[in-house]
């Protein structure tokens, strides 16, 4: 399965972020009541199996809120792409997969960060 939930995929999860230093993390942040997540979800899932070169996040705010720190998510679907230790995209999304396929082909190595108040992502799975 490529597109991992932290709490049945942990393992893989922590496996493929630990792969590279420069892994990209695709988060994408929902909830089980969202009928706009759950017709999202498939769609990102066939993403997921194009770009196995990324790691692809299922993150359920209710079920994980951990990971998301402080930060209130009021809009579905949010999504966080992460490079290594730099976030360089976060924020409500159209519900239309073109959209998260065109930005990740607009973001590189050399993208700028953005700043969040989201916990580091990658370190709050490993831990």
């Amino acid at each position: 399965m490529s597109l991992l939930v932290p709490g049945t995929d942990l393992a893989a999860l922590r496996a493929r972020l630990d792969s590279s230093p420069n892994t990209w993390l695709i988060a994408c942040f929902c909830a089980a009541w969202c009928d706009t997540c759950e017709e999202y979800k498939p769609k990102l899932q066939v993403l997921a199996d194009a770009l196995p070169q990324h790691v692809f996040a299922w993150i359920d705010i209710e079920d994980h809120a951990e990971l998301l720190g402080d930060v209130d998510v009021e809009n579905f679907p949010t999504l966080l792409v992460q490079i290594g230790g730099r976030v360089v995209f976060y924020g409500p999304m159209l519900p239309h997969i073109g959209h998260l396929e065109r930005l990740l082909e607009s973001l590189g190595e050399d993208s700028a960060a953005v700043a969040t108040a989201l916990p580091d992502l990658p370190k709050m799975l490993a831990a």
